[in-house]
């Protein structure tokens, strides 16, 4: 316990100085950066892989442990077994690799410059494939899915496919029925320009309604919005665009899913392996729990209606009717995190098909530009030859060396619907409720079912325990079905 403790607070520190890179760092810093944090993330795994631990663990089997220590001493193990998996070496030059990469990605990604970029980007797939060997034969696995098990442990690609496989019988054909229905609809858009000083001030209140702790967190700006910190300090990001709110407000939303999800551990366990999250998809139900379950709903849409007026002023898109239409158009698109709930997973099934290939060796690098943009065509009917920008180079992921991480994206669209599915059991008048400014039942029950929980059990014991059942993607369609043709 005093290894994980001590693990907890060096991560912390490696947290907050990623989260500086990308928000507050001048250009200049980049490559002290990165060999400061390869310098930290060494450290960390030497710590993690040394030798006496191996004989801890062995007499930690024979101690006498109550329920919560017995589930330490999994969550110990199989980071332990992880660990040792992969040589010093091979973190250092993978994590110097993924942070030069990801750093050099967003200039290259701004200039739609795939040439440049493509070389970085070789090195990192070069070395995520040798980890996903050595993690393979730790885990005895295939490589693809000892990456993917690192971000949603005990998940399996089969699982996926069949998941996504299935999806794909349906979905279109619903993506269909929604935009025929919607066409008949008149949808007038907001007017920019927004001022960013007012859109600030909007994203900043919609977080503190959502809970968000600001005595143990920030907000700040990002070329991608993302999460991170520790629980005593969460870091959260958006970003602005003069003409289009929506996407400081709903990217906002999104983050605090996430936030919330750190500020609820239970602060008794912090430093124990079972007070940290339990894994992305479950990390991912949190977001799209606030960001589409809830912000999405009729009775959100409604009560934000107000407040843009009055940080925008009136105009006839803020009409509770219309505004209500304009932020649940289902609308195929490039970019993934501007996506709308119904055509997302469409982007999900392009880049776990891609990187699946990728890690395996069936593809390489220079072959994603085409695969991409045959997938795009594919599944949502969209050119993107030649938009590296919005196209393949769009995401921070692959640079950073996250193989693996994108599926669990919509298994956290799948896990939010089946929460919702759950409070709506528990609670018959929910809409009536959030309709009427009280939030607190979804609140109260994911507080209680899943942030209080962390990792104190295994994935599909704590989606068994909160919903009353395993993984149900049914959940999702009726959620669809109700909210888009309904």
């Amino acid at each position: 316990m005093a290894r994980s403790r001590s693990l907890h607070r060096l991560n912390h520190l490696a947290q907050i100085a990623s989260v500086d890179r990308e928000t507050l760092m001048p250009p200049g810093g980049a490559e002290a950066r990165a060999l400061a944090l390869a310098e930290l993330e060494q450290l960390m795994h030497a710590r993690s892989t040394d030798l006496v631990i191996a004989d801890q663990l062995k007499a930690a089997e024979q101690e006498t442990l109550d329920d919560e220590a017995r589930a330490d001493l999994r969550e110990m193990q199989r980071g332990y077994l992880l660990a040792t998996a992969l040589p010093a070496e091979l973190v250092e030059a993978k994590g110097l690799a993924a942070s030069r990469c990801e750093y050099e990605w967003r200039a290259q990604r701004q200039a739609n410059d795939w040439a440049a970029y493509l070389p970085n980007f070789r090195e990192v797939l070069r070395l995520s494939r040798e980890e996903a060997a050595r993690l393979s034969d730790a885990l005895g696995v295939s490589p693809y899915d000892a990456l993917l098990d690192g971000f949603e442990p005990g998940m399996r690609s089969a699982e996926v496919a069949r998941v996504f496989g299935a999806m794909r019988a349906w979905l279109p054909a619903l993506i269909a029925r929604i935009r025929e229905k919607q066409a008949s609809e008149t949808v007038i858009e907001p007017v920019g320009p927004f001022a960013l000083d007012a859109q600030r001030a909007l994203v900043r209140e919609i977080a503190e309604t959502l809970g968000f702790d600001f005595e143990r967190g920030r907000l700040d700006e990002s070329t991608h919005p993302f999460s991170g910190g520790v629980p005593e300090d969460v870091r959260m990001t958006t970003r602005f665009r003069e003409h289009d709110f929506s996407v400081a407000l709903f990217s906002t939303i999104h983050e605090t899913g996430h936030s919330r999800y750190e500020q609820g551990s239970p602060r008794a366990w912090l430093g124990r392996p079972i007070g940290s999250w339990r894994s992305m998809g479950i990390h991912e139900s949190q977001s799209l729990a606030f960001e589409m379950q809830l912000a999405r709903s009729r009775g959100f849409l409604e009560r934000l209606a107000p407040r843009l007026v009055h940080y925008f002023g009136a105009q006839p898109a803020f009409e509770p009717e219309n505004w209500l239409r304009a932020a649940t158009r289902v609308v195929a698109g490039k970019i993934r995190v501007d996506a709308d709930e119904a055509t997302y997973p469409c982007h999900v099934m392009l880049r776990f098909d891609i990187e699946h290939a990728l890690v395996a060796g069936e593809m390489q690098a220079e072959d994603v530009p085409a695969a991409w943009d045959e997938g795009m065509c594919d599944l949502l009917g969209l050119d993107t030859r030649g938009d590296y920008r919005d196209g393949c180079m769009q995401d921070p992921h692959w640079a950073g060396g996250a193989f693996g991480y994108f599926p669990c994206y919509t298994l956290g669209a799948l896990y939010a619907a089946q929460w919702f599915a759950a409070i709506r059991r528990t609670t018959p008048d929910l809409d009536a409720r959030i309709a009427a400014g009280d939030d607190a039942p979804v609140f109260d029950w994911l507080s209680a079912n899943i942030w209080s929980q962390a990792s104190r059990w295994t994935t599909p014991e704590l989606v068994q325990r909160a919903s009353g059942e395993a993984l149900n993607p049914e959940h999702f369609r009726r959620h669809l079905e109700t909210r888009y043709l309904s």
